[in-house]
């Protein structure tokens, strides 16, 4: 099998391009800017999916469907959300086609199937949940709601990436609501922590914990939590955000409670959310010219087993070691494949696994049989050793688990040592188009400075670190007094 992946040094975008669609992860669809998501991609997905609503459900949160098409006015009654959104919305004017008489076997919109108040396509869903929050929120014994939906939203989005920006794509989104606002701030700040500990552990990244400028903000919420991931080729990536609502979404849908000394007072509303995006940021944290590296804890195929054979005789004899390895391996939990195609070479196979980035290979064939040993090839560092049959399954375990914490380890070994304190204006440029990664930098907390520097480099602010340091400076651009180091870079 030809892989012919354009290299990451030649050309990063194109190379992530072709690693998606020749892994089998996904594809572009006849409709413009949308992706089909492929059986493999998608089981990838399935993972995040399955422990991240493990994850909601340990921290109190049930899982409800709301509709995709929100009414315009209900749209609009949260001013700050809709103007946020307005740019990226797809809406639905009309109800009915007809047939076009001047063109036979066409279709035209039906003029008299106009819908009496159009509808936006959700691209996010506050305002559709939060109308409905108002018949279920009564009394403070109501409280708190701890809602998580898992849905797709639509918006509009001009120039698209697989994975990393689609018209439409999947995602998850929490909406709470709570009596007081320390509670609501707990919620948001927690939910942060799920994610971080999520995208560390399980998808072996790390990420900066930290708060969104006003300018990065989410659309009407009062403080965004975020976490920032960084790319192999220097760039950030936002991986989840949880937003402190306050009580705007309460003021604009009326959604009030009846407290225990029996006064009505407006709750307190937080939403949080991570979408397919986890799928670009894991492809392009760990992946290499070879195909996808894939962390053990979200591979949907962990060990794959490759037969090397010449006859039926010893396709047979290898099936029955295969078989007994694979039993082991799944009563351990662990994932396997028996690549037991006749239509393909041993070769073929060998770099259709690697391309797909499945963690650990295991090779048989006559002379491992005789030897009573098995080969056992790891994906992340390409390296290979001869194991004694009867250890494998323990010996595959453990290395399923170093894998995951070395994969973490090197991921944190460059986000650590592409963190670049400056000091000045032209040593944060000369960081950013060079060696790229984070600059730390001061900044003197105005929007207008955030912009500036913003139309000069390309580079945003990802977010202001929540443990970083408390030091006096003074801004890059502005050379006016700054408190702290913030992290900008250029990103997804």
């Amino acid at each position: 099998m030809s892989k012919n992946l354009t290299k990451r040094t030649e050309d990063y975008s194109k190379w992530y391009n072709e690693l998606v669609m020749k892994a089998d992860l996904a594809e572009n669809s006849a409709v413009r800017g949308c992706m089909v998501i492929k059986p493999y991609g998608y089981a990838i997905w399935e993972k995040m999916q399955a422990q991240l609503d493990k994850m909601f459900k340990e921290t109190g949160h049930s899982n409800a469907y709301f509709p995709l098409f929100v009414p315009k006015s209900m749209f609009e009654a949260e001013e700050k959300n809709a103007e946020g959104f307005a740019k990226e919305c797809a809406v639905v004017t009309h109800y009915r086609l007809k047939n076009d008489e001047e063109r036979p076997g066409k279709l035209m919109v039906d003029p008299n199937a106009k819908l009496e108040e159009e509808l936006i396509v959700r691209p996010t869903s506050e305002a559709i949940i939060w109308s409905t929050y108002k018949n279920w929120i009564q009394s403070y014994r109501d409280l708190p709601l701890l809602i998580n939906q898992w849905a797709n939203v639509v918006r509009w989005e001009m120039r698209t990436r697989l994975f990393l920006r689609t018209a439409e794509f999947l995602w998850q989104e929490g909406h709470t609501a709570h009596a007081t606002k320390q509670e609501a701030l707990e919620e948001t700040v927690q939910m942060m922590n799920v994610y971080a500990e999520f995208v560390e552990n399980f998808m072996a990244i790390p990420v900066v914990k930290g708060i969104k400028t006003a300018n990065e903000r989410f659309a009407g919420a009062e403080e965004t939590y975020c976490i920032e991931a960084l790319m192999q080729d220097g760039k950030a990536l936002q991986a989840g955000t949880s937003h402190f609502l306050g009580q705007n979404f309460a003021n604009a849908f009326d959604v009030k409670f009846t407290s225990a000394e029996g006064k009505q007072e407006y709750v307190w509303g937080t939403s949080w959310g991570v979408s397919t995006r986890l799928m670009g940021a894991l492809i392009m944290t760990h992946s290499d010219d070879n195909g996808l590296v894939l962390p053990p804890n979200l591979a949907p195929i962990q060990v794959v087993i490759v037969p090397i054979f010449k006859s039926d005789e010893e396709l047979e004899k290898i099936a029955a070691v295969a078989d007994e390895l694979t039993k082991s391996l799944r009563k351990i939990g662990v994932s396997v494949k028996f690549d037991n195609r006749t239509t393909q070479k041993p070769g073929f196979k060998f770099a259709e696994w690697e391309l797909k980035g499945v963690p650990v290979r295991v090779a048989v064939g006559p002379k491992d049989l005789e030897n009573g040993t098995l080969e056992i090839a790891r994906r992340d560092t390409l390296s290979k050793q001869v194991v004694a049959k009867d250890a494998v399954a323990e010996f595959i375990q453990n290395l399923l688990e170093e894998i995951q914490t070395e994969m973490f380890t090197k991921a944190l070994n460059y986000r650590n040592t592409h963190i670049t304190e400056v000091n000045s204006f032209d040593e944060f440029k000369e960081v950013l188009d060079g060696k790229g990664g984070f600059v730390a930098a001061h900044w003197d907390g105005t929007s207008e400075t955030e912009e500036k520097i913003k139309e000069l480099t390309k580079a945003t602010i990802r977010c202001i670190p929540l443990d970083r340091k408390e030091e006096t400076g003074v801004c890059v651009l502005t050379g006016k007094p700054s408190n702290g180091r913030v992290l900008f870079a250029k990103a997804y």
